[in-house]
């Protein structure tokens, strides 16, 4: 009977073939690849009782007819005349073999099993249910058929079915969007894979079972979540009673427990953040507000969530103290930024990731003149930037559009950009443009036009410092604040004789004066530079004369420099220094000369004073009547020798003032000079020459002109020596003026002749000694007067000089001051 169970199975599985292979088998136990075959379709048959109900009794009927057939075809066997019926039923068994897999397959579903220790699967059922009928190995790459999680699911699944036989149930969902089963078991040494697709009530089952075990996982999430979180988290009841409360609900209450808040039913918010967020739950399903909450006694801040649900309302309260105390923070650091931002000089404008203006300060609307209305409107970057090149304040662009769009890079750049703007106005801007973190970019404007200007000034000014230092006749070096050579001209180099190469080094001043030591070698000079240049404190000016081995003498001169540095200048003074000292010996032997001429003139003067007076004396006493008479050509004579005694004797008085004036021992006899009757003496001393010369004498002079402090002998001194002047240069028949007056500080005296002038050459000289101009006129003299006039004026404090408005003759004006303190200012 065993036998024949086999014989059955046999038949299932291979076919009419395999049965009758099986018939023509001896009888004997079976094998144990027939038990496992049989225990294979066993489990098979055992893997859904309800559902292999049906298959169960067909195999059993079918087990009975293979029984009979089996001792049919055994009978038949032995009997050759039973051979057309055992074929018989050979076909009604085949017939019923097809029936069973027909059953076996009446829905879509695919088998895959692998024999122990075999790697080749064998596959049967609807394979294209999942993949193409000419590729059914592909079934085994789940990752074709299945989305990546899944598949990876199963792969490990069916690993562990043919390592270890761990069965499996797998509800899935293809790349297709199909619903699938895969079941996994190990029968009888084989790892059998069973995948079908799911459909009606089962398919709906599988969803509901595998929703409700989702819902369930979500929900112990969801209350292990709420356990954690650090919020008060509470459910009520549609009446307003509480139904949950998490740990943080707890505390925040300071209830026992979460049932002891339950059963207190306490609550977290005020009744009126209670009744406002119950009247807002019932206008909506959902509030949201940020209330002041009291906890442990500390007013804090939270964020107060709540959602109507269909059996009563959730809520959670999140703690914003932090957040609205930095928020706070926030916006006074935003405020203190924003008021900076207004005093700064550079136009700042904050474009955001939308590129619209943000934000601005007043130098950027100033820079650009742009209308503050505008601006409060949030316009974005392309909108300024239009209005800009309408106004003609942005750069000329032959491509405006390209120009704007690489400007605008700066919105996906990370680095800053700088660009420098040159407007038709003349203006030159500076533009950084920076990405900010959140998105956006800020633009920074500085106005570089008087920077720029001053740098091409500075340049130049540099270039032309250069160039004139390069050819400057003077040695120039600048040593820095640390002793090193900084700066030299070629004119340094060549007068020390030192190489430019060295120069360029930077050596130090020490190094500098090793080198010159050899045309220079005074220890206490290069000390004295040394202190100059090194110094820290008391930086002044130090000049000094070198005189070196090579007989050349150069002048040094040490700069004291703003920045610390010092400049030293030597000037070539040799061929000075040589005149120089020619000249200083030749002025001391004028000098020298000058004094044996004053000596020579003061000593002759004198000598000749006394015969003269002798002279005089006699020529007068000659005419006194009691020497007795003279004839007539003895008195003519004597007349002659009279005048001209006068004149020699006048000469060497006014010779005698002058040298008394030059040796400084001249001094006034002050006191009241009475102008108008100075100016009589005056003229009535010169009537004689204007008598002989017929020149008419006009003196116009103030009635009430008064007097001033003056030495009377000097002014009338000098105002004769002015007359005898003007006479001396009028010709005959000719007018001389005198005039007076007065002024506030002065007295105000002018001689005036109609003579040839004097030349513009000689006005300068005509006040020196012996210095005597006839310019065609019948003037002789020693020159002596108009000096005389000069010294006692200016003995007076006063002044004397030509009137320039005179076109014709000559003017000569002398003023003596009216106040004793001119005139001891003059002393």
């Amino acid at each position: 009977m065993r036998r024949n169970l086999l014989s059955c199975t046999s038949l299932a599985r291979h076919g009419l073939s395999g049965f009758v292979a099986t018939l023509l088998l001896p009888a004997e136990p079976a094998s144990a690849a027939d038990l496992a075959f049989a225990e294979t379709i066993s489990a098979w048959l055992d893997l859904n009782h309800q559902e292999f109900a049906v298959l169960t009794t067909a195999l059993a009927l079918v087990g009975f007819s293979v029984v009979a057939a089996i001792l049919l075809m055994r009978t038949r066997l032995r009997a050759v005349r039973d051979e057309t019926r055992l074929r018989a039923e050979i076909a009604g068994l085949q017939s019923q073999a097809d029936r069973l897999r027909a059953l076996l397959f009446a829905e879509p579903q695919i088998l895959v099993s692998w024999a122990a220790g075999d790697d080749r699967p064998r596959i049967s059922g609807d394979i294209s249910l999942l993949v193409p009928q000419d590729s059914p190995q592909r079934i085994l790459a789940f990752g074709t058929w299945l989305p990546p999680e899944p598949a990876l699911q199963m792969d490990h699944a069916v690993d562990a079915l043919r390592g270890s036989g761990e069965g499996f149930l797998l509800n899935l969902s293809t790349s297709a969007g199909r619903a699938i089963e895969a079941m996994g078991r190990a029968i009888g040494g084989q790892a059998i894979l069973r995948i079908r697709e799911l459909g009606g009530l089962r398919r709906e089952l599988a969803e509901s079972n595998l929703r409700y075990k989702t819902l369930q996982e979500e929900t112990e999430l969801l209350r292990d979540f709420a356990a954690a979180a650090p919020w008060p988290i509470w459910a009520k009841s549609a009446q307003g009673d509480l139904r949950y409360a998490n740990p943080a609900y707890v505390k925040v209450t300071e209830a026992m427990s979460a049932a002891d808040a339950i059963h207190r039913n306490l609550e977290l918010l005020e009744s009126d953040q209670r009744g406002e967020m119950s009247r807002a739950l019932n206008d909506d399903s959902a509030y949201a507000a940020r209330l002041p909450i009291v906890v442990g006694g500390e007013r804090r801040t939270y964020d107060v969530h709540a959602l109507k649900l269909g059996g009563g309302s959730a809520g959670i309260a999140i703690d914003a103290s932090e957040a609205t105390e930095l928020r706070a923070a926030l916006t006074r650091m935003a405020e203190a930024h924003r008021r900076t931002l207004d005093q700064l000089s550079s136009g700042v404008a904050v474009f955001d990731s939308q590129r619209r203006l943000a934000f601005y300060n007043e130098s950027y609307r100033r820079l650009w003149g742009l209308d503050e209305a505008f601006l409060d409107s949030n316009p974005d970057d392309s909108s300024v930037l239009d209005r800009l090149r309408a106004n003609r304040k942005l750069p000329e662009q032959p491509d405006f559009r390209a120009w704007k769009a690489k400007l605008h890079e700066a919105y996906r750049a990370v680095e800053s950009e700088s660009y420098t703007w040159f407007l038709p106005d003349g203006r030159a801007i500076s533009v950084v443009t920076t990405p900010n973190l959140e998105g956006g970019v800020t633009y920074l404007f500085d106005n570089v036009t008087e920077s720029l200007d001053l740098a091409r000034r500075f340049d130049g000014l540099i270039r032309v410092q250069r160039e004139t230092l390069d050819n400057l006749a003077e040695a120039v070096a600048v040593f820095g604040s640390n002793g090193r050579a900084q700066l030299f001209n070629p004119a340094f180099a060549k007068m020390w004789k030192l190489s430019v190469e060295a120069l360029r080094e930077q050596p130090h001043i020490e190094t500098v004066e090793s080198w010159c030591r050899v045309l220079f070698d005074d220890a206490l000079t290069w000390r004295t530079l040394r202190e100059a240049i090194t110094a820290i404190e008391n930086r002044a000016q130090v000049a000094l004369k070198l005189e070196r081995k090579d007989g050349s003498v150069l002048e040094c001169m040490t700069m004291p420099l703003p920045d610390g540095a010092t400049m030293l200048t030597f000037q070539d003074i040799t061929d000075t220094e040589n005149v120089e000292r020619a000249l200083r010996e030749r002025n001391e032997a004028l000098q020298t000369a000058d004094q044996m001429k004053v000596d020579f003139v003061h000593h002759v003067s004198y000598e000749l004073r006394s015969p003269l007076t002798t002279i005089i004396g006699f020529a007068h006493l000659l005419t006194d009547p009691t020497t007795g008479p003279l004839m007539p050509k003895q008195s003519e004579y004597l007349n002659y020798i009279t005048t001209s005694t006068n004149s020699l004797f006048a000469l060497i008085n006014n010779i005698l003032d002058l040298a008394t004036i030059d040796a400084g021992a001249m001094t006034l006899e002050l006191g009241p000079v009475d102008i108008r009757k100075t100016i009589d003496a005056a003229a009535e001393g010169i009537q004689d020459r204007l008598a002989t010369d017929r020149i008419e004498l006009k003196v116009d002079v103030d009635p009430g002109i008064g007097d001033f402090i003056g030495d009377e002998n000097r002014v009338k001194q000098v105002l004769y020596n002015l007359l005898a002047n003007a006479v001396g240069f009028s010709p005959h028949d000719a007018a001389i003026t005198l005039s007076a007056g007065r002024t506030e500080h002065s007295v105000v005296f002018a001689v005036t002749d109609s003579g040839p002038g004097i030349p513009p050459d000689v006005k300068d000289k005509v006040f020196d000694w012996f210095e005597s101009h006839a310019n065609g006129s019948r003037h002789r003299g020693a020159g002596l007067g108009l000096s005389l006039v000069r010294h006692f004026v200016e003995l007076h404090g006063g002044r004397v000089y030509f009137d320039p408005k005179v076109s014709k003759g000559t003017t000569v004006v002398c003023e003596f001051p009216v106040d004793q303190a001119h005139r001891n200012a003059a002393e």
